[in-house]
């Protein structure tokens, strides 16, 4: 079965995608990156992997992109350690490999090349992996059975299997079956996942639920965030501090007209919000949105505050630790295509609230259940649950203390992570 799998695969899907990727470049200047930035991948390759210490075992890390290399990170940083061990990282997409270029934990940093069963093969032989670890979901077929075909041993972590995933509809529930034939370890984010791959054929000795290392990831960066100064604390002492972080136009449409509400009534409230993209055009949008209502601020022009009681953050990648600030949060996406990272919220013990759009996020599910997060549908829904949580302190720091002790009990991850690669190297 494997052989006409290969076959289909080879001969329909991957003409089909070439086609594909060489037709959106012209419309998509991601796509158009992501072709130019593989032109020389092999001779980049063989010229980098020359320096390496070639005594050194060679783990490669491959996420598809920014978001699963955040929970590859703890994995690597620990491994890192090992002065007998180098580490390659490879990515998917344009956004994770431009942004990871200078990532200090990686002795090599490449993009995955197009997906030929060749162009696998000269890949392997060129870095020659002692073991492959892909993260999450972003693991390609060709390059699966390559790693078999030259005894690579590969692993998938932080693996999930959704009872909706389109891998269990017939057809595409076959070649999963074959295909997870030529993986040595799949290591689930829960006990459910694991019995969800069980329907492919997977058997107990591949698979072992350990935990999401996300939970390790947003701890480990919280402990860092709250030593650092973003914020100068008499700009906010005796305020109550409510961040709206990777907010859509969607989420500012439900989250600025409650803020504006709760104002009025709250003279303490300060609202400091983070758009996804905060491009000129979407902080000047949030800056009309107060305009005559509240005053507002940019968080470059910080030294100049004069208690503005909206603080836009017109940059990037300072999120996690906007959120040390905060007594209550909103975590965006949810009125969008699925929700960002409640964690990084929750770690800080603090109610996180979120929209509808939460079936993406077992994590967001389960503090709904659990009572630290709040689920809001509309602007008055959520003025009534800000406005409570603002003026019922106890009520808000019961809510944190769910929040928090969700993340701590799923700690532990990368350490039964580690374990399972010893035993392979």
């Amino acid at each position: 079965m494997k052989k006409i799998w290969f076959i289909i695969y080879n001969s329909t899907v991957i003409p089909c995608l070439y086609l594909l990727i060489h037709v959106t470049k012209f419309l998509d200047k991601k796509v158009m990156r992501g072709v130019k930035g593989r032109k020389r991948i092999f001779e980049e390759l063989i010229l980098n992997a020359a320096s390496l210490d070639k005594t050194k075992k060679l783990i490669w890390f491959h996420s598809s992109s920014l978001g699963e290399f955040e929970q590859a990170k703890p994995i690597i940083e620990e491994l890192r350690k090992d002065n007998r061990i180098n580490i390659l990282v490879t990515f998917f997409s344009p956004s994770g490999y431009e942004n990871s270029r200078k990532y200090p934990n990686a002795d090599l940093i490449s993009y995955i090349p197009f997906d030929t069963y060749s162009n696998a093969k000269r890949f392997i032989q060129i870095v020659h992996p002692s073991l492959a670890i892909m993260m999450r979901y972003d693991y390609w077929p060709n390059m699966v059975w390559a790693m078999k075909d030259l005894d690579v041993p590969c692993f998938i972590v932080d693996a999930t299997m959704k009872n909706n995933s389109m891998r269990k509809f017939p057809l595409i529930k076959n070649f999963h079956k074959v295909l997870y034939r030529d993986i040595v370890r799949i290591l689930t984010v829960s006990e459910a996942d694991s019995d969800g791959f069980k329907i492919f054929g997977c058997t107990e000795k591949q698979l072992c639920a350990v935990g999401d290392t996300r939970f390790d990831r947003v701890y480990r960066r919280s402990q860092i965030a709250k030593s650092k100064n973003l914020i100068k604390d008499e700009l906010l002492k005796g305020k109550k501090i409510f961040v709206a972080g990777s907010t859509w136009e969607s989420d500012e449409e439900v989250i600025l007209p409650a803020f504006l509400t709760l104002s009025k009534f709250d003279k303490d409230v300060i609202l400091i919000i983070a758009p996804h993209e905060p491009t000129l055009l979407h902080l000047e949008k949030i800056e009309n949105e107060f305009n005559g209502k509240l005053k507002t601020i940019r968080f470059s022009f910080l030294n100049n505050y004069k208690d503005e009681r909206v603080i836009i953050i017109d940059s990037i990648g300072i999120l996690l630790t906007l959120y040390t600030y905060a007594h209550a949060a909103y975590v965006g996406g949810s009125f969008k295509q699925g929700i960002h990272n409640v964690l990084e919220a929750a770690v800080y013990e603090i109610p996180v609230l979120f929209g509808p759009k939460i079936e993406n996020s077992q994590e967001t599910q389960q503090l709904l259940k659990r009572g630290g997060g709040i689920l809001i549908r509309d602007k008055k829904e959520a003025y009534r649950q800000i406005r409570t949580l603002f003026s019922n302190n106890s009520y808000r720091e019961s809510k944190g203390k769910i929040s928090f002790a969700y993340v701590q009990e799923n700690l532990g991850a990368t350490e039964k992570i580690l374990k399972e690669i010893q035993k392979i190297i």
